[in-house]
């Protein structure tokens, strides 16, 4: 059975390399980057496996959907650069492969912040799509958290994928802005406006829910800074919200 892999990339050339070596179990590596400024599309040419593509971002599930039909075989793995994709998880998947019950297979995501393992503040059941048939799958329409939609008997493995979303704290807080300002693009085309209740009482509600209900207190210092950073994301979401109304009117 072979195996295409797939990711989209910016500005990845510290982690381009890595990424494709732990990879090598593909038969082809395809790489959609949406013009890197730094040597992300030199590094990954020089691997024999890579293909690369370059694509104006546009949002992520056009861009992985594009990623998708560049691969020549039906079974794909799409990961994502801040994932780790262990020897044992790379066995389990050739193995599962050999002999596949379902399209598509979940994979359990052990989240890492500020080079700590987060088993609370909502994210202790983090399962995705990461190993599917593309005859039978396909990204939605949504601008940001793309899910994969499977048409199909669905499964799980069992080994987990370290998912190391932090580099530093601007970085982290720089991508959770970004996915407001797509969020906030997603609630403007479906015509909602921002009121006091979204500036106030959704961003507190956010901090608390993630914080004390959804136990971010037990992981710590860390669970207070992403409960807090979460909050601010869904502030600046209404705040982007209220510019674009504003740039119309």
């Amino acid at each position: 059975m072979k195996i295409s892999a797939l990711a989209i990339t910016l500005n990845e050339a510290d982690n381009i390399d890595s990424f494709v070596q732990s990879l090598s179990f593909a038969d082809e590596i395809i790489i959609v980057d949406s013009f890197s400024s730094d040597d992300t599309v030199k590094k990954a040419r020089n691997h024999d496996k890579v293909t690369v593509y370059e694509r104006k971002f546009d949002n992520f599930s056009a861009q992985k959907n594009f990623a998708i039909s560049k691969a020549t075989n039906n079974w794909v793995v799409f990961f994502d650069l801040d994932e780790e994709i262990t020897p044992q998880l790379a066995k389990e998947i050739t193995t599962t492969l050999h002999n596949p019950l379902a399209i598509a297979y979940f994979i359990k995501r052990d989240f890492y912040f500020m080079g700590k393992r987060i088993k609370y503040s909502g994210l202790q059941n983090d399962w995705v799509i990461r190993v599917f048939n593309k005859k039978h799958c396909k990204y939605n329409s949504s601008l940001v958290h793309e899910t994969l939609e499977a048409n199909g008997e669905t499964a799980k493995l069992k080994k987990t994928l370290p998912h190391h979303t932090y580099k530093n704290f601007d970085d982290y807080a720089g991508k959770m802005y970004k996915y407001s300002a797509l969020q906030a693009k997603m609630l403007y085309h479906k015509k909602k406006r921002p009121t006091l209740y979204h500036f106030l009482f959704r961003p507190y509600y956010r901090f608390w829910h993630q914080f004390i209900l959804r136990l971010g207190i037990l992981d710590g210092k860390e669970g207070f800074i992403l409960a807090y950073v979460s909050a601010f994301s869904v502030f600046k979401r209404y705040v982007n919200l209220w510019m674009l109304y504003r740039k119309i009117e």
